[in-house]
């Protein structure tokens, strides 16, 4: 997951010690690096007078492996070459291979470049109806493709699944210890795992409702420029339910009025590719709390970062109103 909130670079993070690699990719030899944003990794805008601007991600060393960053990239390429969605497209470096080995803060990290892609993120308090249904038809054509697709036989990504979300060695972390989750909430939220984990158990994980995702399509991962939406980083990709590509993307407003016309559409445009069934359907609220629990032990344990600060004091007192809701449906 990468905030769309900027932090202000340091010496240690920012463009003074990103420059000196610069020369690993003809495309930024000489540019100027700008720091977008730290999460689990970090993002550099790299500007350059006769080459233009690109996009420079470095990894935090230990969250993926190097396979499964080849992994994604090699996802995003067939997704690319098979489908022609617009998605981002990784460059090579001066040697031909596109993970290259960096040095920030004196340890060993990954790093790749990206094309630049133009357009803006969408807002929460948008009229994203539209926007929705193309969406929904852009999952519906990643899923269409990964049912097809033979990926090499290195291909390694994680699974989202109960366990690795709900348990407290989750993938981000454990929900328990997230801020805000204390005596008047967390009765609640454990009736709303067990509940969770009893239906997932039950909508299984079948061919045909579970397989590789993008498993982060939220707004900040959105480039719309005009009618054109432009799907962006696939660090998050990884096995899971289909339908938690469209709880991924109402991501910190799954409060807001807006959510069931969100939903109406980006089933609307989903169901132009790919059928849905009435069990498809009614598994979709139950990923939307899913993600919420997701994101809640995300905030716990990236509490520093300027996405989790801003989400913090509120978001274990609306997800304990949302699971009250979901279980009384």
């Amino acid at each position: 997951m990468t905030p769309e909130h900027s932090k202000t670079a340091t010496a240690d993070h920012g463009p003074q010690s990103i420059d000196r690699w610069l020369h690993l990719w003809a495309e930024t030899r000489g540019g100027a690096a700008a720091l977008i944003n730290i999460s689990e990794n970090q993002t550099f805008r790299i500007d350059s007078s006769d080459r233009g601007r690109h996009i420079l991600r470095v990894h935090r060393a230990g969250y993926q492996s190097d396979a499964a960053i080849e992994s994604e990239l090699a996802w995003v390429k067939a997704l690319a070459a098979n489908t022609g969605l617009p998605v981002p497209r990784p460059l090579p470096g001066m040697d031909g291979a596109l993970l290259q080995s960096v040095r920030l803060n004196g340890a060993p990290q990954r790093a790749v470049l990206f094309a630049f892609e133009p357009g803006r993120e969408p807002q929460p308090d948008e009229d994203l109806r539209a926007h929705f249904k193309t969406l929904g038809r852009i999952a519906a054509q990643t899923h269409a493709h990964v049912e097809q697709w033979r990926p090499p036989h290195w291909f390694e990504r994680p699974t989202w699944n109960a366990a690795s979300i709900l348990d407290p060695g989750g993938l981000w972390g454990d929900w328990r210890t997230a801020p805000g989750v204390d005596g008047s909430n967390r009765a609640i939220l454990d009736r709303l795992d067990a509940r969770l984990r009893a239906e997932l158990a039950a909508y299984g994980q079948s061919a045909g409702v579970f397989g590789l995702i993008h498993a982060d399509m939220r707004l900040a991962n959105l480039l719309i420029d005009g009618n054109r939406i432009v799907l962006i980083d696939f660090d998050d990709c990884g096995f899971c339910w289909f339908m938690y590509d469209f709880a991924a993307a109402v991501s910190f407003f799954e409060d807001s009025p807006a959510i069931p016309a969100l939903k109406a559409s980006w089933v609307a445009g989903y169901g132009q590719l790919r059928a849905l069934s009435d069990v498809d359907l009614a598994a979709i609220d139950t990923m939307v709390m899913l993600r919420r629990m997701a994101l809640l032990a995300w905030i716990g344990s990236h509490r520093d970062t300027d996405l989790a600060l801003q989400h913090a004091p509120r978001f274990a007192a609306v997800s304990a109103q949302l699971a009250t809701d979901y279980l009384q449906s």
